[in-house]
């Protein structure tokens, strides 16, 4: 077992000055599948969005937040687990079954094995880093190891694709921005001496390391002014 947390306990007075960075987080998080729904909804089509990376978000927010019907925090945490879950629900059914878009759905495109080469994997990375078996450690633990690679078979489709689509791009680089802050959020905390844990600060340095080139090819086009292009 790896330890849970790095630091010593935070206090009350201690977190509010944190409160900016995560709130912003969870806003551009929920933003990315507002740009995507818009993306699908106005342009009538989905081409260049995997759905199998939607699927795997839906197994992460399901495995981390079924605690929703009996473990109240706020109003606000309320409100965020059920959007994430609604809105990749949502996403999933206009690609999966809503006409007009399911057509334009690329499933030859789309076929990344995520049963076996992410799922299986994450397990056992659960198994033997969770604090404890309890359903609730491991299901969580499971799902920070999955967010950290969930976003793999949407950007094996966009290196195919070469040329990606601008409503596409804001997305990826929205979920891209929430999850640099939530880096930075975890690496003030720490600066700090406030505790964080060791599994979520290692998962969400795998997930920004993914992100991290096409950002990089997302701000050279909008100094170009031209839409991302990525190295085939």
């Amino acid at each position: 077992m790896c330890p849970l947390f790095w630091g010593k306990t935070e206090n009350k007075e201690d977190t509010k000055m944190w409160h900016i960075l995560r709130y912003t987080a969870d806003l551009l998080h929920l933003a990315s599948f507002g740009i995507l729904i818009w993306k699908v909804k106005k342009g009538k089509n989905c081409s260049g969005i995997s759905c199998r990376t939607q699927e795997l978000y839906l197994i992460v927010f399901c495995a981390r937040y079924w605690d929703l019907f009996f473990h109240w925090i706020s109003l606000y945490h309320l409100f965020m687990k059920v959007a994430f879950i609604a809105s990749s629900a949502y996403v999933i059914y206009l690609m999966r079954r809503k006409l007009p878009y399911c057509l334009s759905y690329d499933k030859e495109a789309d076929n990344f094995d995520y049963i076996k080469y992410l799922i299986g994997p994450c397990t056992l990375l659960a198994l033997i880093t969770a604090a404890d078996w309890s359903w609730f450690e491991l299901s969580w633990t499971f799902s920070l190891w999955l967010e950290a690679i969930a976003f793999v078979p949407q950007l094996l489709m966009l290196q195919r694709m070469g040329e990606v689509e601008n409503m596409t791009s804001h997305y990826v680089s929205t979920l891209g921005a929430y999850r640099g802050i939530y880096l930075i959020h975890w690496i003030v905390k720490f600066v700090n001496g406030l505790h964080i844990s060791a599994i979520q600060f290692i998962a969400g340095m795998i997930q920004t390391f993914l992100y991290a080139d096409f950002l990089y090819y997302y701000v050279l086009s909008i100094k170009s002014g031209s839409r991302v292009k990525l190295p085939i």
